[in-house]
């Protein structure tokens, strides 16, 4: 029974990671017509339609802005904001596979950061996985070679943001209540995007309204099933699964987009998803929190732990 309930949780875990990818190829779909702050912020909004599906006994709608550390819980909200519009404007400007394989850089980060503000001890593996990491990323740019772009940039802000809301969430430990952790994600996000698209404001016209909708109801659902599949299978066994969002987002970059994936994006990607897996490996073995699932929504910034899910 054991075996069919982690079969079961892996299955869901794969199916929201399908969905995460389908719901960045909405969002790249509207490119051009809307601004990713806008993107960001209509996307959150739709994805709030996960929160009631979130709450555990005893949650209420208002413990989405209840905390034990408000400090930390506004930086989360900061980071998860300024994330996930880094994120929007990385698959607005990028194809999607060098979109995601840099995003992927997330758990190098967290390692960084790790070191810095939480004084973890890192071995020779973990810095290890942070070099090849980096050197992954140095042979997708090709810096000196090709021209870099701001979708560049927001892929970088969005992995750096993802990995300040890990950071945090370690730091407050279990203590947090999850809904609180996805408040500060979702709050922020809406809050942050909704200031940042003020000053050039067009209303969405006709099936760009479906593509944002779908951008935030696809992030929903993929929300809620991870939800279900930390329910049947612990995170370690399930995080190598955010892996798969590189080969949809390869296949729909080409079917949907016409996206050229090249040598040395495949090779990059291929050091960088290593990297990841060997940070995952370790952080099982430490038996720290495992990065959450990369995807440009605020439902990215929700760790994905039994703590906060269960």
């Amino acid at each position: 029974m054991t075996s069919d309930k982690t079969t079961r949780g892996i299955f869901l875990a794969f199916a929201a990671f399908a969905a995460y990818a389908f719901s960045d190829a909405s969002v790249k779909l509207v490119e051009g017509r809307v601004s990713p702050f806008e993107s960001a912020f209509f996307g959150s909004l739709f994805g709030m339609l996960a929160l009631p599906f979130l709450l555990k006994k005893g949650d209420k709608i208002t413990d989405i802005v209840k905390t034990t550390a408000r400090g930390l819980w506004l930086m989360r909200f900061v980071a998860s904001g300024t994330s996930a519009i880094g994120a929007v404007t990385a698959f607005t400007h990028l194809s999607m596979a060098e979109a995601f394989c840099l995003i992927f850089l997330l758990p190098s980060f967290v390692t960084i950061m790790s070191v810095l503000f939480l004084k973890e001890q890192v071995g020779i593996r973990r810095w290890s996985a942070v070099i090849i990491g980096f050197i992954g990323v140095l042979i997708v740019l090709r810096p000196g070679f090709r021209e870099l772009s701001i979708g560049h940039l927001g892929a970088v802000i969005g992995g750096l943001g993802g990995a300040v809301s890990i950071v945090i969430y370690r730091a407050v430990g279990p203590r947090e209540k999850g809904v609180s952790l996805y408040g500060a994600g979702a709050l922020g996000t809406i809050t942050i995007s909704g200031i940042c698209m003020l000053h050039d404001f067009t209303w969405p016209q006709g099936t760009d309204w479906l593509l944002l909708m779908s951008y935030g109801l696809l992030a929903a659902l993929a929300t809620v099933l991870m939800m279900f599949a930390t329910k049947s299978a612990p995170v370690a066994v399930l995080g190598p699964t955010q892996y798969s969002q590189m080969l949809w987002a390869i296949l729909l970059g080409y079917l949907v987009f016409g996206d050229h994936v090249d040598l040395p994006i495949i090779l990059g990607s291929l050091l960088i998803i290593g990297s990841g897996l060997i940070t995952l490996s370790r952080e099982k073995t430490r038996g720290v929190p495992l990065p959450p699932s990369v995807a440009s929504g605020p439902q990215a910034s929700l760790s994905t732990t039994e703590e906060n899910l269960d």
